[in-house]
């Protein structure tokens, strides 16, 4: 048998050794103790002989409840568990299901989903009462079903294996099943299921192949109010014939009553439920968060007829429990209680619950707590011996067999149960019910004392309530103040006295014994406190109205002034009772009971006293009472409260809801705006919607798009001048252009609104078109000058004024003025658009005045021009005595490049001092000169060689001249002086060879092939400084005056290449001018080595 696997911290009873009871519904054995009825004479003669047997007497005694950990590991990660009948079903992670018949050794068997993990994620398992149904569902909405016949002792599972079967036309999460009552013999169950989305469902589950060819669709019978999970579901038939559902959510339990109607498919569950379509069901409310709300159903008995007998649902506030009458429709749970949590539960609450016949077995994240049901008093608390990384997940019990379990998601854990009921007879005999002590006492000596005990019990109980003047005897003596004060100090069972106020009719003495009562009660006992001030207030509603019929009655034969004054007192305690227990009272129950009665005041009194005003505002707008709706709404800070009753405060009082509206700034104009449109407009009165988005965007600096249309809006729909106040100072973004829509204000706005619009749209030409449209001639103005940056546009804005103002107005006088409001426009811009007919006598002296501008304005243009005609005189003059410009040379003069004497051929000098032979001269300047210079050098020396003309005279001759005493163009005489040549360009007596000339020519010619794709370097080859500088000054002196003396084209033309061949080259000194050059280049040429650094 599985047991064997469980490792067990002591030695158990082998409960499993008894005969498998008959199968039922739900149920177990009878209890073992209830059939201890001794007899009382024998009890007491031992007591009077004093002999007792010595057996009995307690010693050590196993714990009620002890855990161990179960010798088997599932092959994979559990994800649920559930045990019935002796089954034991585990869910998986690699959805997979595991059989395990608790009564065998090693009948395990293993079923695999239909799909993979990958594909599908079962998520819970659901198993019932037979053993025989088990469920399974997904995340994805798919279920599945496995049915599993019965089987005799000793044989497996099932032969063959069971196997899933999807459950297709059940589309849903199923979150909770409750599942009806099934003969052994039938295949098919009744069910109810609960879904996550709040939908109670009612179904037929077959074992069957012909179920699975044609399955019966799940049918919705019922949908909550709020969409949260049905996380709890049970029903059961009553004793008159009816049914009663539980259906619980996280801090929900509905209850259903009704009469069954059993259909031909078998289900019964539609008459009940829609009889819940106009009315709502019976609702329990336990605030609170959990993880996992649970409902569990006690059965104490086996036999399927029986009923279920108690009722545990685990809330976020503790375990609700109660014992199940289902002999009465309208109150199915009897002794309901709610058993609190302590702190520690309260911050760690349970993963689960499980019920036993005494108590309560409490999952949390690391322990089994075990608690007692009936003085709720913990009786153990074990911890879990969890692995490494091991995390517990639920708990699962058999209603059959009555064993208990825990799981985590790697291992499985048993709770013993040993002689649970052992100290049952403590609890009641504390609770002074000896005949219910005696039930459950084992030890002889107990029983024996118990019995006496109960004998006498009836005669002492009467003479204890009459001993010492308590408030029993002041009960019996009909003095029911005094005995509710008596009670109220006393330790009487609260049920006991409140019962006999009750049969005594004394609803005033149990008032007075409840508030004591009440204030005692620890802040931890929520629902006392909230059952107790309900009751409370039921009372004090009920002697407000008593003593209002008793005024109504004797105001006119009696002094009523002391009814009025204990209805005062009254009223003032029901009020005290609001402010005290506001946290305790449920609005809802309160609002009817007061409701009921028909206690206006009240009502409004509680609503403002637990902050709920907008009861109060609901009241007086349904009162037609506008101003003390408006003051209960000036009174609260709940802001949306104010956009809920603005449209119909608005349409009543626009003045003092806009008043009240000012004072609070926080208010979004936004949300406001329905009540502004719903505003009826008086023409005798200002609009107060006006004034409201005024002040919104003035006062309160609201950029809100919305409220500055809708403001634009109401100021379109009366004059046109709030519109242009508006347009005016409207405020405007970082970019500069207002918050409202530019393009519907064109549609609303009138033509001088329009105007504005345009010009805030920079659209001038329109916006100027649209204020003349208007007969706005200054709007007009101020938008023509507008637009700084562009003149041409001004001048045109100003001509359309101009044209409007003298054609359309034929006013010429105007037009005349209008002149001098700008400088853009003169007389002759406006003279097209007169008449052709027109007497100048009315602009004749703005016309005179044109002409004397003009005439003043040409003499200014006349004395620049004196002016100007001045200064190039003075730079003539400048050039001219600047050729005639002499610079002296001393006859050892060097050239600054190569270092020998000036004189000996064709120099520059420069007025910085530096003088350059010809040729060091170009060498040095073809250095520094750009490309494009460098080009423009070889191409005039291309030119220069193919126009030029032979050379006047042969070396020879020019010796002989030199010999006979001529002077060269170039030389110097004795005194140093220039002989009749250029400031800037000295040439030598001796010329170039004419071989030299043709040398240069034919190296010019090959070089001057594709001179634009030749690179600076190449340029720099082509020149040759010797042969360019010969070339230059090759034709002797006085070629320029002799040209132009023979007027000889060709020699002309020559002359005018040497001169800009000269300009290029001896244009600036190449010292000089390579400094600046020379800034960007290294100090050391390429392949050049400095030494002069080394130590």
């Amino acid at each position: 048998m599985f047991d064997d696997y469980v490792e067990h911290t002591g030695t158990t009873p082998d409960s499993r050794a008894r005969g498998m009871p008959q199968l039922g519904f739900q149920g177990f054995e009878p209890s073992p103790y209830n059939d201890l009825n001794d007899n009382r004479g024998e009890l007491i003669s031992q007591i009077e002989t004093g002999y007792f047997p010595a057996t009995g007497m307690t010693g050590h005694e196993e714990p009620i409840f002890s855990l161990s950990r179960v010798q088997y590991t599932p092959p994979a990660q559990v994800v649920d568990m559930r045990v019935c009948n002796g089954l034991l079903v585990l869910l998986l992670a690699n959805n997979s299901f595991v059989l395990i018949r608790l009564a065998e050794d090693d009948n395990i068997i293993t079923i695999p989903a239909p799909r993979k993990p990958s594909e599908l994620r079962l998520t819970r398992l659901f198993l019932d009462p037979s053993g025989r149904h088990v469920a399974a569902t997904s995340a994805q909405g798919e279920n599945y079903h496995i049915y599993i016949p019965p089987t005799a002792p000793g044989a497996r599972v099932s032969a063959p294996t069971p196997k899933p079967r999807q459950l297709k036309n059940f589309k849903m999460v199923i979150e909770s099943i409750a599942w009806g009552r099934a003969p052994t013999t039938s295949r098919d169950i009744l069910l109810l299921i609960g879904g996550n989305n709040g939908t109670i469902f009612e179904a037929r589950l077959d074992g069957g192949d012909e179920f699975f060819k044609q399955q019966s669709t799940s049918q919705s019978v019922y949908r909550l109010s709020e969409a949260q999970a049905i996380t709890g579901l049970h029903f059961d038939f009553g004793t008159t014939g009816h049914i009663i559902v539980f259906a619980t959510t996280a801090n929900r339990m509905y209850t259903f009553v009704g009469a069954s109607e059993k259909k031909d498919d078998g289900r019964m569950f539609g008459a009940l439920f829609s009889a819940y379509s106009d009315m709502p069901p019976k609702i329990m409310d336990l605030p609170g968060n959990i993880s996992r709300s649970e409902l569990h159903i006690y059965a104490p008995s086996s036999q399927s007829a029986t009923p279920a007998k108690v009722l545990a649902w685990l809330t976020a506030a503790g375990v609700y429990h109660g014992t199940l009458n289902l002999a009465s429709p309208d109150n199915p749970v009897d002794s309901a209680n709610l058993m609190p949590f302590s702190s520690s539960m309260q911050e760690d609450p349970p993963l689960a619950v499980s019920v036993t016949e005494y108590h309560f077995l409490l999952l949390r994240k690391n322990r089994v707590c075990g608690i007692r049901t009936l003085d709720e008093h913990p009786v153990v608390e074990e911890p879990v011996p969890l692995k490494s990384g091991e995390v517990l997940r639920g708990m699962a019990s058999d209603p059959i067999e009555k064993t208990y379990w825990a799981f985590s998601d790697a291992s499985l854990f048993e709770i013993s149960v040993t002689r649970e009921a052992r100290d049952m007879w403590k609890v009641y005999l504390d609770r002074d019910d000896y005949e219910r002590s005696l039930q459950f006492a084992q030890v002889r000596f107990w029983k024996i004392v118990l019995a006496v005990i109960s004998c006498a019990y009836a005669d002492l109980s009467t003479t204890r309530d009459c001993a010492g003047g308590s408030g029993g005897c002041a009960l019996q003596e009909g003095k029911l103040m005094q005995a509710a004060q008596s009670y109220a100090r006393s330790s009487a069972r609260f049920e006991e006295v409140t019962l006999k106020f009750i049969d005594a009719n004394a609803r005033d003495p149990l008032r007075y014994y409840l508030v004591p009562r009440l204030e005692r009660l620890p802040k931890t006992a929520l629902t006392q406190r909230m059952m107790l001030a309900t009751w409370l207030v039921e009372f004090y509603l009920a002697k407000c109205n008593e003593l209002d019929d008793l005024v109504a009655s004797e105001s006119v034969a009696h002094d009523v002034e002391n009814l009025k004054a204990e209805r005062a007192m009254v009223e003032e305690d029901l009020r005290v009772l609001f402010d005290t227990y506001k946290a305790n009272l449920d609005r809802k129950t309160v609002y009817e009971l007061i409701m009921s009665h028909g206690r206006t005041d009240m009502y409004l009194h509680f609503a403002s006293v637990v902050g709920d005003h907008a009861k109060v505002v609901e009241h007086w707008v349904m009162e037609a009472s506008w101003p003390k709706a408006l003051e209960a709404l000036v009174g609260q800070s709940d802001l949306p409260l104010y956009y809920r009753f603005a449209p119909v405060l608005m349409r009543h009082i626009p003045k003092d809801v806009v008043d009240a509206w000012l004072r609070v700034p926080q208010l979004d104009p936004v949300r406001l705006i329905p009540a502004l449109l719903a505003h009826k407009r008086d023409p005798l009165v200002p609009n107060q919607a006006i004034r409201y988005l005024d002040a919104a965007i003035f006062e309160h600096s609201c950029t809100a798009p919305t409220v500055h249309t809708l403001l634009l809006t109401l100021l379109a729909a009366g004059d046109e001048a709030g519109v242009l106040r508006f347009l005016a100072k409207a405020p405007v973004d970082a970019a500069g252009k207002p918050y409202f829509d530019l393009d519907y204000a064109l549609r609303v706005c009138g033509p001088q609104g329009r105007a504005r619009v345009y010009a805030m749209m920079e659209r001038w030409e329109e916006a100027v078109d649209a204020a003349l449209g208007a007969g706005d001639v200054e709007l007009a103005k101020a938008h023509a000058d507008r637009p700084v940056d562009d003149a041409a546009l001004r001048k045109r804005l100003w001509l359309k004024i101009a044209r409007y103002v003298v054609r359309d107005k034929r006013d010429i006088k105007s037009a005349m003025r209008f002149l001098e409001n700008t400088d853009l426009l003169k007389i002759e811009d406006i003279l097209p658009f007169f008449p052709d007919f027109v007497i100048i006598d009315d602009f004749k002296d703005e016309i005179c005045r044109a002409l004397e501008g003009y005439a003043e304005h040409i003499d200014k243009l006349r004395g620049v021009m004196d002016d100007a005609t001045a200064g190039a005189d003075a730079i003539k003059q400048d050039i001219e005595a600047l050729s005639r410009r002499a610079i002296g040379v001393d006859s050892g003069e060097r050239c600054a490049r190569c270092a020998f004497a000036l004189l000996t051929r064709q120099f520059y000098v420069f007025p910085c001092q530096h003088s350059f032979h010809a040729d060091c001269l170009i060498a040095l300047n073809k250095e520094y000169l750009p490309p494009a210079a460098l080009r423009k050098i070889v191409s005039l020396q291309t030119e220069l060689v193919k126009t030029a003309p032979p050379p006047p005279a042969t070396a020879s001759q020019v010796q002989g001249q030199q010999a006979n005493g001529n002077a060269s163009p170039g030389s110097l005489t004795p005194s140093g002086t220039p002989n009749q040549l250029k400031q800037r360009t000295l040439l030598s007596a001796a010329l170039l060879p004419v071989n030299a000339a043709n040398a240069l020519s034919r190296g010019v010619f090959n070089a001057s092939i594709n001179v634009a794709n030749v690179t600076a370097t190449g340029l720099r080859e082509l020149i040759v400084p010797e042969s360019l500088a010969g070339a230059i000054t090759m034709w002797g002196p006085g070629g320029k005056s002799k040209a132009l003396e023979t007027g000889d084209a060709q020699v002309a033309k020559v002359e005018k290449i040497r001169e800009e061949l000269e300009d290029l080259l001896a244009s600036a000194c190449p010292l000089c001018e390579s400094v600046v050059v020379g800034l960007d280049k290294p100090f050391l040429q390429p392949g050049e080595v400095d030494e002069s650094w080394q130590i």
